[in-house]
């Protein structure tokens, strides 16, 4: 089991993007939340297999389509700090 969070900038608050990426991470089998912050950006945090998290990587980097990404930024996580499944808050 690995885990990361990541930080999401750019046109992401008010274009499903919360609930397209828990869709997403839910497809490939993550646990964890993706949040809105004060700031515009949105904050998630995912566990699960090393590969679903990459591809989880590789699909923010764009977000839904209705969605315009600006940046992306990873680091490593405690997989403890995921929860159980995958929620929106």
């Amino acid at each position: 089991m690995a885990a990361a969070r990541f930080w999401i900038s750019g046109k992401v608050q008010g274009v499903w993007f919360r609930a397209s990426t828990c869709e997403r991470a839910q497809e490939l089998g993550l646990r964890g939340y993706a949040r809105n912050l004060a700031d515009g950006r949105v904050e998630v945090l995912a566990a699960g297999d090393a590969d679903a998290l990459d591809s989880l990587d590789a699909w923010l980097q764009h977000g839904p389509p209705q969605a315009r990404v600006a940046s992306v930024r990873r680091e490593a996580a405690g997989e403890d700090e995921s929860g159980p499944g995958f929620t929106v808050g």
